[in-house]
């Protein structure tokens, strides 16, 4: 009987002390970086999405006015806003990737890290390639509306419309014409 009575007392104070020592250790580590955190944290945290959200209230939709005629000077200022603010941003990125590019240069001694590195390389450069076609299509958008002839379909002249503008500010032709060009694309290659 005696060995049942002292293989019951052991387990129970192991747990009791454990118990007490995780719950005092835990907590007061927990409040101390989460005080530090939070102090040094939550400030710059509300400055950056303070900016980020003036940014996107100036460059959020455009809500025509009653009888306002397509293409006013106030959309004209809108998609002009839109069309160089895009430009200004892909020109960052190129900027970022050729420093990137440039820090990065030297080669790894590992043949399979130096493969990986150059893969990297290359994704980032095509993604660079199809960005730099969008910065001379938005020039181009932009050269557009300075001759007034932007939101206009190239092909049949309607109006492209806001909403589809919205969503590609480089778009040059109207959704009907544009469906039409598709369907022919697939005809001459498939």
């Amino acid at each position: 009987m005696a060995k049942k009575v002292v293989a019951k007392k052991k387990p129970a104070v192991k747990k009791a002390v454990v118990k007490k020592v995780v719950a005092k250790k835990k907590p007061a580590v927990k409040k101390a970086v989460a005080k530090k955190v939070v102090a040094k944290k939550k400030p710059a945290v509300k400055k950056a999405v303070a900016k980020k959200v003036v940014a996107k209230k100036k460059l959020s939709a455009y809500k025509p006015k009653k009888k306002e005629k397509y293409m006013s000077a106030a959309m004209k200022r809108h998609f002009n806003e839109i069309l160089v603010n895009w430009r200004e941003d892909l020109r960052e990125e190129m900027q970022k990737t050729f420093e990137h590019l440039k820090d990065k240069g030297e080669k790894p001694a590992d043949d399979l890290d130096r493969a990986s590195q150059e893969e990297e390389f290359a994704f980032e450069l095509r993604t660079r390639d199809r960005e730099r076609k969008l910065i001379n299509k938005i020039a181009s958008s932009i050269e557009l509306l300075k001759q007034d002839d932007y939101g206009y379909c190239e092909s049949c002249g309607v109006n492209i419309g806001i909403k589809r503008l919205e969503a590609r500010p480089t778009a040059t032709h109207c959704i009907d014409c544009k469906t039409l060009d598709e369907i022919k694309e697939k005809q001459h290659s498939g």
